[in-house]
């Protein structure tokens, strides 16, 4: 069995790490040829003010009394530039931003990984292509155009990150410290002769990041009179920048202006999924090379923001976020990013139509290498007689298309030649995205076959070693000719993969569903048996279990998505007493249960956590912990029952323990509600109360209810100092139905007549279980594996979508840090989600040992219920979004291309494709499958955490006192 779950463990990492190797490759090619027009740029240099975290409305709509926020952007919208909406991508974070607004591309989820600071992948940047660039602003953000470039010509200039302080009096500071060094920088030229040449040099950029902004929406919410200043601040400052710049060039007019943002903000200050908050931001473009405001008298897009802003008059010219960086390039006359996948804005060009045809043209070309690089690239990795090119751009197409634009251009026929390049460059994107998704068929019908038989032998070993249902297999004659023929089949796979130069990985996937399919039908007679006894259960019976086994995972499922599915399964779990007669038996205890049902289905009926912090409810929580915790201590006295002096004395700490953390949640929260920033001994007793949360309960007795009492006191303690509002209430009452759940098993086994109830004060957790006392699965053990894996999901998705980084809100920490730390943060919202789920798994335990059950049996169910449902999640997985909108599966999609009648690739696999149709009726999040796998390999790792947290005992001093309860 350690083999198994061993073997299980690799197997599940494979399949965990594949989604990476299909969905989440880099896009980007290398061995371009830089591309740019020979014609002279209006612009000399180009200043890109970036204001991060700043949403579109909040800069341009009027305030309550008419007036602008940014009086001197909208004076340059209304006398001397164009403006629109810059439409983001998600996830809508810092890196992905700026990448896609200095590169041109948008990043892969590779970037996650290095907490999107350092270059998972080499790229091309308009800084790397100008002459020189100065940047000033986040150590976050400038220091990966500076690595990413070639050479020794982007300079930058950054703040200490302590400065990133979310609790700090003022954190307008970044932003005056980036325009005052930006002003002392050039005070400071006049007198260094070297940097006055360089400063005075062509194709030259200036970065200046501004993250106030950004950092008062974390730690104010853009509503705040904090957000809107800063606006009011930065808008002060632009003005001062370019005041100085026309006064140091001596107003030249070769100077182009560039003010946007990376991204937007949500109403309760998060950013990452695809709310309009965060995906529109403003654009503001004047200088050399920009067009001049335009007045019409109508516009037509699908919102109403115009009116709302008061800007009917002015054009507004939308674009999307990747599309800046060719417009920064043509501007300054320096090549396209090679890897940018933007189209020109032309609309924002004041050039003449050559100019403008010129600059399209060389984009399309800058677009056709890279299609042109990436057809070889997987021409060279495929056999001859298996390639199959992308077909709407053959290469005598190319040179159609280029021939004539070149010759429209050539005859002044600029809007024709326009419109070519515009057809090419669509095709060449499109053809980009052919080439990166070439393999993804193959390796997604691998990974899906060893799935499948992954999960159908798990199946069979749970019914050949945990139940009654098989004869006894071991003298049947195993066929002799198995092996070798599958020795055979990974054989040719190899070598088919060999010819063709495939990565290492592609052999694991190829190669692993062999031997799992060998191990399946080795288990031949254990299949005839498990189909002899479906054939003699009732078709009744067997239908009506099959349905509501289907209805299950899809409720699970779909929970994922819509969190009110978790209220309707909770609800189905409250009338569970009376369907079973379960009512007639225990009546306290069915009562119980159904209110506790009834009371966490409310939490996910509620707004995501996060949005409308209230300390009051966080109070509360901790007054009630306070209450229960009395309560218990003081029935047990009345009960006479005899403790040690270690168990009061431990319970007494947890009670002051829970009484502190109250106080440092409600000193903190005034604290920063005052400016005054996080003090340092809340910061203290925080990383304390953090520190001692696993430890503190192995002090405690081992006795079932005493430990897992215990334990809740201590996680709580903890999670009252990560809450923000309602959330704090979540873990009591799930740990209160987790009690009633224990009950509710000893019930049903002793209405089996299995064995008789004890007492769950008489039961004692140890480590040391008699495996004798194991008995065989039953099929109610199936209800139990999956009321398990409901419990967990609810953990959850209980309070919010954790699947969404949107979700989090950053406030939870600010007991412990305010100081922007990605991985430390991450790893204390990590925690705080794990909490509910370590208290269902304590939970658990003690359910199996009321019930005499292994857990190994029971893993290995759970295991099969969480395979199933990633197996869904795999087929609805797709390669763009945030965390929360990573949704339809170009997997499916690739099944739908190759099986369309009319499609112009080949038409194979049509025998799939009502599967497809059906499949494709449910979106879906990567994030789930990551959940989901995440589950099933974690999960022993958990299990180990809650027997180490219930059978484990440390004392205090001396020898252990046994104590009867």
């Amino acid at each position: 069995m350690l083999l198994f779950f061993t073997l299980g463990l690799f197997v599940h990492f494979v399949f965990f790490v594949s989604i990476f190797d299909i969905y989440f490759t880099s896009p980007l090619v290398h061995g371009m040829t830089p591309q740019f027009t020979s014609l002279p740029p209006p612009a000399r240099r180009l200043v890109l003010f970036v204001a991060d975290g700043l949403r579109a409305d909040a800069l341009y709509e009027l305030d309550e009394n008419g007036n602008s926020r940014a009086p001197f952007i909208r004076n340059i919208i209304m006398h001397e530039g164009s403006w629109g909406i810059s439409h983001t991508h998600v996830p809508t974070e810092s890196r992905p931003g700026h990448v896609a607004l200095i590169a041109g591309f948008y990043e892969d989820v590779s970037a996650v990984a290095k907490g999107w600071k350092e270059n998972p992948v080499e790229f091309d940047s308009l800084f790397n292509e100008s002459k020189y660039t100065w940047s000033w602003g986040s150590p976050d953000i400038l220091p990966m155009f500076a690595k990413g470039a070639s050479g020794d010509h982007v300079y930058t200039y950054s703040y200490n990150a302590q400065r990133e302080d979310f609790g700090a009096h003022d954190a307008t500071k970044l932003d005056t410290w980036v325009f005052d060094n930006v002003k002392e920088f050039f005070h400071a030229a006049r007198n260094n002769q070297s940097l006055f040449s360089k400063i005075n040099e062509e194709k030259i950029v200036f970065f200046l990041h501004l993250l106030g902004i950004d950092t008062n929406g974390h730690a104010h919410r853009p509503s705040s009179r904090e957000y809107k200043d800063n606006i009011k601040i930065v808008d002060d400052g632009v003005k001062e920048i370019v005041s100085m710049f026309k006064h140091f060039y001596r107003n030249d007019g070769k100077t182009a202006f560039i003010f946007t943002s990376d991204h937007g903000m949500t109403d309760w200050g998060s950013h990452g999924a695809g709310h309009p908050s965060e995906t529109l931001t403003p654009l503001v473009t004047w200088g050399a090379g920009i067009k001049y405001p335009q007045k019409v008298s109508a516009q037509h897009f699908d919102d109403e923001f115009l009116k709302e802003w008061g800007l009917e008059e002015w054009k507004r010219r939308d674009v999307n976020q990747a599309d800046i960086a060719p417009l920064m390039a043509s501007l300054i006359g320096v090549p396209f990013p090679l890897n940018s996948v933007g189209i020109l804005p032309m609309d924002y060009l004041n050039n003449t139509d050559l100019f403008k045809a010129e600059s399209i043209f060389t984009n399309a070309v800058q677009m056709l290498e890279q299609f042109k690089v990436k057809m070889t690239q997987k021409k060279e990795t495929t056999l001859p007689f298996l390639f199959t090119p992308f077909k709407l751009l053959s290469g005598s197409k190319q040179m159609n298309i280029l021939r004539k634009a070149r010759s429209y251009i050539e005859q002044g026929e600029f809007d024709e030649a326009i419109s070519l390049c515009k057809e090419l460059i669509h095709l060449a994107l499109k053809g980009l995205s052919y080439y990166h998704t070439y393999d993804r068929f193959f390796l997604a019908t691998n990974v899906v076959l060893g799935f499948v038989g992954w999960t159908v032998y798990a199946s069979l070993l749970i019914i050949k070693s945990c139940s009654n249902l098989t004869r006894c297999v071991n003298k049947v004659k195993k066929p002799s000719h198995l092996l070798p023929c599958f020795v055979a089949i990974g054989i040719l796979i190899a070598f088919f993969l060999l010819i063709q130069g495939c990565p290492w990985t592609y052999y694991v996937y190829c190669l692993l569903p062999v031997p799992i399919w060998y191990a399946v039908l080795k288990e031949f007679q254990v299949i005839q048996d498990l189909i002899a006894s479906i054939l003699a259960f009732p078709l009744s019976h067997f239908v009506g279990y099959l349905l509501v086994f289907i209805l299950g995972i899809e409720v699970l499922v779909l929970s994922f998505f819509y969190r009110y599915m978790l209220t309707a399964g909770l609800t189905a779990f409250a009338v569970w007493p009376f369907l079973n007669q379960l009512w007639t038996r225990a009546k306290i205890t069915s009562l119980s249960w159904t209110f506790f049902c009834l009371l966490l289905a409310v939490f996910p009926l509620m707004p995501v956590v996060g949005r409308k912090p209230d300390i009051s409810l966080v109070m509360g929580a901790g007054l009630l912990v306070l209450l229960l915790s009395l309560f218990v201590l003081t029935s047990l006295l009345k009960r006479k029952t005899s403790f040690g002096k270690a168990e009061i004395l431990v319970h007494l700490l947890q009670m002051i323990n829970t009484v502190l953390s109250m106080y440092i949640v409600y000193s903190t929260h005034n604290s920063l509600f005052k400016k005054q920033g996080l003090p340092l001994m809340n910061q203290i007793v925080s990383w304390a109360t953090l520190a001692s949360s696993l430890v503190v309960p192995l002090l405690s007795s081992p006795v079932l209810f005493w430990r897992l009492f215990s334990i809740l006191l201590s996680l709580m303690s903890t999670y009252l100092l990560l809450s923000t509002g309602y959330e704090a209430l979540f873990p009591l009452v799930l740990s209160c139905l987790m009690f009633i759940w224990i009950y509710m098993e000893q019930e049903t086994l002793q209405q089996s007549g299995i064995f008789s109830k004890q007492k769950l004060t008489s039961i004692q957790f140890s480590y040391n279980t008699d495996i004798t006392q194991f008995r065989q699965l039953y099929l109610d053990d199936v209800r139990r594996a999956f009321f398990l894996v409901f419990f967990l999901v609810t953990a959850f998705f209980g309070t919010g979508n954790i699947a969404s980084i949107n979700s989090f809100d950053l406030a939870s920490v600010y007991c412990f840090l305010t100081v922007f730390s990605p991985f430390m943060m991450g790893a204390l919202m990590m925690w705080k989600i794990l909490i509910p789920f370590v208290l269902v798994m304590c939970a658990f335990e003690a359910v199996q040992l009321t019930t005499q059950l292994s857990s190994k049996s029971l893993f290995l169910i759970v295991l099969v219920l969480s395979d199933i449902m990633a197996l869904q999640f795999f087929f609805l997985i797709k390669d763009c979004g945030s965390w929360l909108d990573i949704g339809t599966s170009r997997f499916l999609e690739l099944l739908i291309l190759y099986t369309a009648p009319h499609s112009p690739y080949p038409s194979t696999w049509t025998t799939i494709l009502l599967f497809v149709n059906v499949t494709t009726l449910t979106p879906s999040f990567i994030s789930h499958y990551v959940i989901v796998m995440s589950m099933a390999i974690f999960l022993v790792f958990l299990n180990g955490l809650a027997q180490l947290l219930t059978t484990k005992k440390l004392n205090l001093c001396g020898k252990p006192k046994s104590h009867l309860l």
